[in-house]
């Protein structure tokens, strides 16, 4: 069972990372959305912005009181990130809460934090947190779910792939089943392969996304990308038959390379140099998931 101080800053920091991602998983729907979709459109925007309120909360406990690895990780946010959000609402027209970002840039974290250090209300603040996220998940689940069907039936048009609807249904999944485990004071029971392989897959079907979303002029940037995908989807195949050592540094050299192309593709789009229909917040999206899933494979590396 986790100890109490683990329980709350595990899940402010699984809160502050996820919560920002399920956010822009409903803007990207929103704006992709064809405007004869009012009702989808404005359901979208309607569960955005209730997870804009959950992460404003969940930023107001967070100052002095996650790691400060979490936040030097650039998981969170990025230097792109208020950018990011102030041109893709400027170029959509649709409305992004720029105060969370900007407050979270000024988060501060602690090297250690003391099993005393937290009041004694904390847990229970804590716990509810989790829980209303948990209610919100499974409204958001059931929305993409139904945006996804209704597009694969050619009922909607949306300028989003299928499979990547599926993607953010399949985070979104993930993300709750880490939530249940917390308020169980547990961390979920996977098998090495079973996480590298979760993180693995979401990389390449990222560099797959990319690949579709840059101009056909971008002959070199679809080429690295799809090389990317094919070494994220062998790490896959291959887990279960390759030595534990090895399967750990191979995962943590691929994932440091598609940072860095991600982090120039990010600062790229933003300067209007890389020809793409890829929004910069959503390069900038990425790029902090690539953040997230290094941090991790440098605490399973030692």
């Amino acid at each position: 069972m986790l100890p109490n101080n683990e329980f709350i800053r595990l899940s402010l920091e699984i809160n502050l990372f996820f919560q920002r991602l399920m956010k822009e998983h409903l803007f990207f729907i929103e704006t992709a959305l064809a405007p004869v979709n009012a009702d989808y459109i404005a359901e979208a925007k309607n569960l955005k912005e209730e997870f804009e309120r959950l992460l404003a909360e969940t930023v107001s406990y967070s100052d002095r009181a996650i790691s400060v690895n979490v936040i030097s990780s650039n998981e969170l946010v990025t230097p792109f990130t208020l950018t990011a959000e102030e041109l893709t609402s400027a170029l959509t027209g649709a409305e992004l809460n720029t105060e969370i970002t900007k407050a979270e840039y000024r988060l501060t974290g602690l090297t250690s934090i003391p099993a005393d250090y937290y009041r004694e209300s904390s847990e229970n603040i804590v716990g509810d947190l989790n829980q209303r996220t948990i209610n919100l998940l499974e409204e958001v689940i059931a929305f993409q779910k139904r945006i996804s069907t209704l597009s694969g039936e050619c009922r909607i048009f949306i300028t989003l792939y299928n499979e990547l609807l599926e993607h953010v249904t399949h985070e979104a999944d993930y993300y709750a089943g880490l939530l249940k485990s917390l308020q169980k004071k547990e961390l979920p029971r996977k098998t090495l392969c079973e996480e590298l392989n979760f993180w693995n897959h979401l990389m390449g079907e990222h560099a797959l996304f990319i690949d579709g979303m840059m101009d056909p002029s971008e002959r070199k940037l679809k080429e690295t990308a799809r090389n990317f995908a094919e070494g994220f989807e062998k790490l896959v195949r291959d887990c279960v038959r390759t030595a534990e050592y090895q399967i750990k540094r191979d995962s943590l050299s691929l994932t440091e390379a598609i940072r860095n192309f991600k982090r120039a593709g990010t600062d790229g789009i933003l300067r209007c140099r890389i020809k793409s229909i890829i929004p910069s917040l959503l390069a900038d999206h990425v790029l902090r998931e690539a953040n997230h899933y290094l941090r991790l494979l440098e605490m399973i590396n030692g």
